[in-house]
């Protein structure tokens, strides 16, 4: 085998460590891989470090300790320019949504996607199917600010969806969300997955990801306790897992 065709992993965490002064600890001595392709949860209840995780891999906080790497590069290392450039390729719904209040549902699934100067059909063909699988599609002249928490949500998880991202990170995206929306909220993760994206979704909604095939991370107070596929997570466990 030819190992130097291998591709790096999309992200690894080496022996990462976070605490915010003056000394609240949010990771404890995280070690773990996302290989390309792959869907990942992040489990664990409010304050386990699951937004703490998901800020590190973009760069919004950096590591008390520790290596992080996205794409192959060691954020700690990596060029401003070449940070900018990693930022763009990855797509981010944030908990509190961060949409441009005044601009239209379609402004604000369009930015992403004008930045990177893809042509105004595309943008409208893109921004066509994510609203319709999200059952946006009446909404597309709608500020941001006239919308429903749940919808707001929506809008941003097809923002982050917009630009086809090689790594997609989504921090409790079902949070506001009734079963009907979080069912395609999650067959939209699905799709996006198949056609190549990795995903991390930080949640502690179970009923999400309990019957799939893929891994999960679980957190508890800043220390992994289990990392591995889905069917694999005992109910209970002593100690810490691999």
């Amino acid at each position: 085998m030819n190992t130097s065709s291998i591709e790096p992993p999309i992200v690894e965490f080496i022996k990462v460590n976070k605490v915010y002064p003056p000394d609240i600890i949010a990771l404890v001595d995280i070690s773990f891989l996302l290989k390309r392709g792959e869907m990942l949860f992040l489990t664990g209840m409010s304050g386990a470090g699951k937004t703490s995780l998901l800020k590190l891999i973009c760069s919004i906080e950096h590591p008390t300790r520790g290596v992080v790497e996205v794409n192959g590069y060691d954020l700690s290392k990596v060029s401003s320019a070449n940070l900018q450039k990693l930022r763009q390729r990855i797509g981010i719904a944030y908990q509190d949504f961060k949409l441009l209040p005044k601009h239209t549902v379609f402004q604000n699934i369009a930015m992403p996607m004008e930045v990177t100067y893809t042509s105004k059909k595309i943008i409208k063909d893109r921004i066509s199917f994510l609203l319709d699988a999200l059952n946006l599609s009446q909404k597309i002249d709608f500020r941001a600010d006239k919308l429903s928490r749940g919808e707001q949500q929506r809008v941003a998880i097809a923002r982050a969806a917009a630009n086809y991202p090689p790594l997609l990170l989504a921090d409790e995206p079902t949070g506001n969300l009734d079963p009907k929306h979080t069912e395609l909220v999650i067959n939209l993760f699905e799709q996006l997955n198949q056609a190549g994206t990795s995903l991390i979704i930080a949640t502690h909604d179970e009923s999400i990801y309990k019957d799939s095939s893929h891994k999960v991370i679980d957190l508890d107070h800043g220390k992994m306790q289990f990392w591995g596929p889905i069917d694999q997570k005992p109910e209970t466990y002593e100690g810490e897992y691999p």
